[in-house]
């Protein structure tokens, strides 16, 4: 995969355990285009890609601006991100991609979990460039764990983002009944942050009507799965014929490396798409994050690497 070399021009500390990046052209080109939504596989070291959002205005050419949020079950990318990447520092990226992309729309809602906020703050930009109508309600632990408040304070839609803080008083919590309302068809939802606080989301959506299709989603990261069922199953690459067994502690994707075989990795938790690979005949078992309901129940295609097979083989189009 082709990668970027960029520079880090600034590392701002945004708001307690979050800090931002802008990253410039190291050869001084303009960088590829993006829209709001995208994201950049960031090589933050040997063996470790990370992605993360970019939350910069999607008109700006010179610069790519991302956020991180030390996690404190980090599996080493956002720690080696505070803490030895420094400005000054050169790192390989992806050029930007998007899977979380802003459809029009009369009215535009947009619900920000933590460092949730950073793809939906390039919407946000975005949507005030061309006048859209839209609103944006930004939940966070505190008032000190709020990146960007400044930025958004200073905005030409200050007056359309509303602030939720959990040790906030009780009349500015985040009331989705009031802010969801009936659906209507002429609205899309945009969710991203926390796997709780997606699904917290999606549940009180649901239940007031709203159908999958007005909500669009991106996930931070993969939630917790029980693995102590997992069991040995076979994968067939449809170009050679050969089969590989898949025992219960890898993924099919360690295994296929493992023999010589290309799948391109990024998250490893199902949740980028990088990976996404055809199935041919079998039954996947869906354990991603990236799929609609929809997507999964054709079973056309899966993630290798996190899903596994519900029968003993699967026949794959490599």
């Amino acid at each position: 995969m082709n990668t970027l070399s960029v520079k880090v021009t600034r590392k701002v500390e945004e708001a307690e355990g979050i800090a931002s990046f802008e990253l410039t052209s190291a050869s001084g080109t303009p960088l590829p285009p993006f829209s709001a939504g995208s994201h950049i596989d960031v090589h933050v070291r040997d063996g470790i890609v990370r992605q993360y959002s970019l939350c910069n205005d999607p008109t700006e050419q010179h610069r790519y601006l991302i956020a991180v949020l030390r996690d404190p079950s980090s599996r080493g990318g956002s720690e080696a991100m505070h803490d030895e990447v420094a400005e000054g520092a050169i790192l390989q990226i992806s050029e930007p991609r998007n899977h979380f992309p802003l459809s029009p729309s009369a009215r535009t809602l947009l619900l920000a979990g933590g460092i949730g906020v950073t793809p939906l703050l390039c919407m946000a930009e975005r949507l005030a460039q061309i006048g859209a109508t839209f609103t944006m309600h930004y939940c966070t632990r505190s008032s000190q764990r709020t990146a960007f408040r400044e930025r958004i304070a200073q905005s030409q839609f200050a007056d359309r983002v509303d602030f939720h803080f959990d040790d906030g008083p009780a009349d500015q919590k985040l009331d989705l009944s009031n802010v969801l309302g009936a659906p209507t068809s002429d609205v899309n939802v945009y969710i991203c942050g926390p796997t709780g606080f997606i699904e917290h989301v999606l549940k009180s959506a649901k239940a007031l009507g709203w159908p999958d299709s007005q909500l669009h989603l991106e996930y931070f990261g993969a939630k917790p799965i029980d693995t102590s069922h997992d069991e040995d199953f076979e994968v067939k690459v449809a170009s050679t014929g050969r089969c590989y067994k898949v025992p219960a502690d890898k993924s099919v994707a360690a295994v296929l490396i493992e023999n010589g075989i290309d799948i391109p990795l990024s998250c490893e938790q199902g949740v980028c798409g990088t990976c996404i690979t055809r199935i041919l005949d079998g039954q996947p078992d869906h354990r991603d994050m990236y799929f609609t309901s929809d997507e999964k129940a054709k079973n056309d295609q899966f993630t290798p690497c996190c899903s596994r097979s519900k029968g003993k083989l699967l026949v794959l189009d490599i």
